[in-house]
């Protein structure tokens, strides 16, 4: 009867955790990165009292969760109407995760910084000097900061990746342009890539998707990531 009855107490922590883990994003995100960083861990000589102090720190983060997330479900249990004191319970709660993830922001920060130090310098001074690595970056944050633009700016013309305030394409071209120019170091390398991005801008505007003006956008946008990429990390 004990047997059972400790197995069934077993049962419903675990379904506790799986509960947490499903309807707590919070929870997801704090577990991954624990996995993240204990597999980490493995290619580190950590002392038995760091791993410890590794693991509790751990243990702590998702036990404060568990713990916002009761508390949360039980003042939702007792009132479904905003009361000042409900409120003020869930901010506490809250606050006790929030201490606990510094508290893990810290500890990473003592266990991994003298670690991951030179290996830091070695890794930085690898993507200095890799144009492929500051191509993709520069493309990626013209993508992303295009999307960005257009979906905080829309206006109900066109969709979010065809016409909108700046032109993706244009930003792009001209970014991509850019990147040759200072990689190529040659002056009719880069007129004919300028060239090439300037046919791409003035076919948005001959198929009216978009604006001069919103080529031009694209353009500086695609120009000045380029350049900044480029000129101050590499």
């Amino acid at each position: 009867m004990k047997s059972r009855s400790l197995i069934e107490s077993f049962n419903y922590a675990v379904s506790g955790i799986i509960y947490a883990l499903k309807t707590e994003k919070n929870m997801r995100v704090h577990l991954v990165i624990a996995i993240i960083v204990i597999l980490f861990s493995l290619f580190f000589d950590f002392s038995r009292i760091e791993l410890l102090i590794l693991f509790s720190t751990i243990v702590l983060v998702l036990m404060a969760e568990m713990v916002n997330t009761a508390i949360e479900r039980t003042v939702d249990l007792i009132t479904d109407e905003f009361h000042p004191l409900a409120r003020l319970a869930k901010d506490i709660a809250a606050g006790g995760v929030l201490i606990a993830a510094i508290n893990s922001i810290v500890v990473g920060y003592l266990l991994f910084f003298d670690r991951l130090n030179p290996y830091t310098n070695l890794v930085l001074f690898k993507i200095k000097n890799s144009p492929i690595y500051l191509t993709f970056v520069a493309l990626a944050l013209v993508i992303l900061l295009t999307i960005g633009i257009k979906s905080r700016f829309y206006k109900g013309r066109g969709t979010p990746f065809q016409g909108g305030i700046v032109s993706g394409h244009a930003a792009i071209s001209f970014c991509t342009a850019t990147i040759i120019a200072f990689l190529a170091h040659n002056m009719l390398v880069s007129t004919l890539s300028y060239f090439m991005a300037i046919l791409v801008g003035e076919s948005r505007i001959e198929g009216r998707i978009h604006s001069f003006l919103e080529v031009i956008l694209g353009a500086l946008l695609g120009i000045i990531i380029g350049i900044l990429i480029f000129q101050i990390i590499g």
